[in-house]
């Protein structure tokens, strides 16, 4: 039976709704180059989809799987194709956080003065761009500008619109990554190699290990017209001064709330999905966030590249899909201020190449045979997390984080780990070798005293919702990623770290002892990263800091521990990463972070002096030479940081910029503006940016 839904696109219309049907998802998929849409295509040149399971294809049947592609894409409307890849400092800057040139497939016969189209093997697999403005940390010289692409076989190839996207690794002539993927690929092949040597030690053989990851991607939708009269919204993507609204989330009633028929906000939010299902991304949760026009998109979990993929497009398509309902998406982590900010929640998981998974205690200890399968696992991991927590604090140093981390939206910069009371009994009691028999996570019934409610079961334990890197059962939820951030660089070091210390207890294995022994020395070590507690709460942050779990609360400082002498061995060993690339990823990221807090700086002395004095000016009222005074220190400021030396020290100052200059100077600036009549205040208050439900026209239908 039919039942009423909110209007969009295609399906028939009655009064301001449409009926409910699969009909806006019979594409799903078929803009995917996998599976049976793949097949389709390869059978008529003789091949099938099982093809594009071994990467040698494009070794050995480049030509025929070319061909494929093509007519798929022609098909489908598609004539242009791009090797599509991932540059490095793209977040908050960069449209869709990627790399594209676009080519036709289609040649002009001079001969006969025909139209013909041309797409062959090593077209598809290989491609070469002008690499010379891309971020490098002085990998490549600027005499030798060559960009080199190749495609990435783990991530499917898509299509949208007339374009046909091939997934693609971006180095240098000589290897080095000039992108976020290759190392990413590196660390899942680390991962792999080191997981199937230590798998092999506790029972289970296997042809490798996997990572499935999940992100929860948060954004702001906020009206368009007033989007325009905010400067730093379209320079800097976040407010750098403004005043609160009488009203914010203190009622926390916008979080969960109803998808409101009187926004455009649900329409644009369905749009968005269906947009995403053409492509194959299953973007299966969409609801309110806790500050107001916070909203948030959650898919299926899947491979940790195809994934990583699918959320570069799906912020892409947020961003393009919001202006058509008058609305501008906000991706930065924190856009306003004294309101939460935007996460990006990194469910990762591992398994076997088979399936099996490897943090779930019943299905790996029944598919090794062994009741050790599991805590070894899991001593691996806190081991991990305890010795490079400094690196995963690094991967999360986005400049938008600055705001974010510890407000009560985010867990604090002090790296621990959050397993449950009954999975640390579980471990303690393999850690002491008391016996403690297999892990039973307990469980509660509420009985609610009335028919209505049946009693029903829940955990016997709650989320922790201020731990950094929690676990929740056959996953753990990396809490503190920015919403604008590209998350291989996360995943990169999640696979890089667990790696290493699988690597370690195969090592130690291999010399003699037994797993069991191995994993409980690695617990008894590094046993203080476990936490259960409250990391919100002040003595219980100076408690781990004093024990000795990482605590970095720079940003700029996290980066700069990505060259110390034991992370950049890290990398080196695991083959992820050389010295040289690692120093290119610290300057990049520095320089990232200094050019994000310039643009910031710029805005505020424009917005100061086009908006702020004149209005002042015209009130006659507010901190006049006051403002005058914040505008030379911004600029005294900049100068110092473009006298500076070295990307870390410009990063350094920019920080002090940004955090201490900057955040006074906003106190002046929302003076001003708490005095001056509204008729004269030409920026686009909190009270309008904030409120869809209360400012805005319904949609007309």
């Amino acid at each position: 039976m039919a039942r009423a839904i909110r209007a969009s696109g295609p399906g028939a219309q009655i009064g301001a709704v449409r009926l409910a049907s699969l009909e806006p998802f019979s594409d799903f998929g078929k803009a995917l180059f996998k599976g049976t849409v793949a097949d389709e295509y390869l059978k008529k040149h003789g091949a099938s989809a099982e093809l594009l399971d071994d990467p040698s294809w494009t070794k050995n049947n480049a030509d025929t799987v070319a061909k494929a592609v093509m007519d798929w894409g022609l098909d489908n409307g598609a004539n242009v194709y791009t090797h599509w890849f991932q540059p490095m400092a793209a977040s908050g800057v960069r449209h869709g956080l990627s790399g594209q040139v676009h080519n036709s497939v289609l040649e002009f016969d001079h001969k006969n003065g025909d139209l013909k189209t041309s797409f062959k093997g090593k077209t598809l697999v290989k491609g070469e761009t002008d690499g010379s403005s891309f971020p490098n940390g002085g990998l490549r010289a600027t005499h030798t500008a060559g960009g080199y692409l190749a495609v990435d076989t783990s991530s499917p190839i898509f299509l949208r619109g007339d374009t046909i996207f091939i997934p693609s690794v971006f180095v240098s002539y000589y290897g080095a990554a000039l992108d976020e993927k290759t190392p990413l690929l590196r660390a899942n092949e680390a991962l792999s190699t080191e997981g199937k040597r230590l798998l092999s030690h506790i029972g289970l053989d296997t042809s490798g290990v996997i990572t499935n990851i999940g992100l929860e991607q948060e954004i702001f939708l906020i009206p368009r017209e007033q989007y325009y009269r905010r400067p730093d919204l379209q320079m800097a993507g976040r407010t750098i001064i403004g005043k609160n609204a009488p009203r914010g989330q203190e009622m926390c009633d916008h979080y969960m709330a109803a998808m409101s028929s009187a926004t455009p906000a649900l329409d644009c939010m369905t749009e968005i999905q269906e947009e995403a299902y053409k492509l194959g991304i299953p973007l299966k949760t969409r609801h309110r966030e806790v500050a107001p026009n916070q909203y948030e998109f959650a898919p299926l979990f899947g491979l940790n590249t195809t994934q990583i993929d699918q959320n570069l497009m799906v912020m892409q398509i947020i961003e393009e899909t919001a202006p058509k309902h008058g609305l501008v998406a906000l991706l930065q982590e924190k856009p306003f201020n004294d309101v939460n900010g935007s996460g990006k929640h990194n469910n990762w998981s591992l398994a076997t190449s088979e399936g099996t998974m490897l943090l779930e205690p019943s299905i790996i200890n029944e598919a090794s045979g062994n009741p050790d399968a599991f805590p070894v696992v899991m001593a691996a991991i806190v081991a991990a997390v305890d010795t490079y927590g400094d690196l995963m604090r690094m991967a999360i140093a986005s400049p938008g984080n600055d705001f974010r981390l510890g407000a009560c939206e985010a867990p604090p910069a002090i790296v621990s780990t959050y397993l449950g009371d009954d999975m640390t009994s579980y471990l303690e009691s393999f850690k002491n070798n008391s016996g403690g028999g297999a892990y039973s996570p307990g469980k509660k019934t509420l009985d609610l005293g009335t028919s209505s409610v049946l009693p029903f079961e829940v955990p016997a334990e709650d989320r922790n919702r201020t731990s950094p890197f929690p676990y929740g059962g056959a996953r753990f939820e990396f809490r503190a990623v920015g919403s604008s951030q590209n998350v291989s660089l996360v995943n990169t070091v999640l696979n890089t770290i667990t790696a290493a210390k699988f690597a370690e207890f195969a090592d130690a294995i291999e010399a003699g002892a037994s797993p069991a022994d191995v994993a409980r020395d690695a617990l008894n070590k590094h046993w203080k990263v476990i936490f259960n507690g409250d990391n919100y709460d002040e003595d219980n942050q100076a408690m781990l800091t004093d024990s000795g779990v990482w605590r970095i609360d720079s940003g700029v400082e996290a980066i700069h521990s990505l060259t110390t002498p034991k992370n950049v061995e890290l990398f080196e060993k695991m083959g992820v990463l050389t010295a040289a690339e690692c120093e290119a990823k610290e300057a990049i990221l520095h320089d990232h972070y200094t050019g994000t807090v310039e643009m910031e700086a710029l805005t505020m002395v424009d917005m100061i002096n086009q908006h702020i004095i004149p209005s002042v000016k015209a009130a006659g009222v507010g901190p006049l030479d006051d403002l005058s005074s914040s505008v030379a220190s911004l600029k005294e400021s900049l100068a110092a940081i473009h006298a500076a030396e070295t990307s870390y020290e410009k990063a350094q100052l920019a920080r002090v910029l940004r955090l201490e200059t900057m955040i006074d100077i906003r106190a002046v600036c929302d003076a001003a503006e708490e005095v001056v009549p509204a008729d004269l205040w030409t920026l686009a208050t909190y009270k309008e940016l904030l409120f869809l439900d209360q400012t805005v026209d319904a949609p007309e239908y």
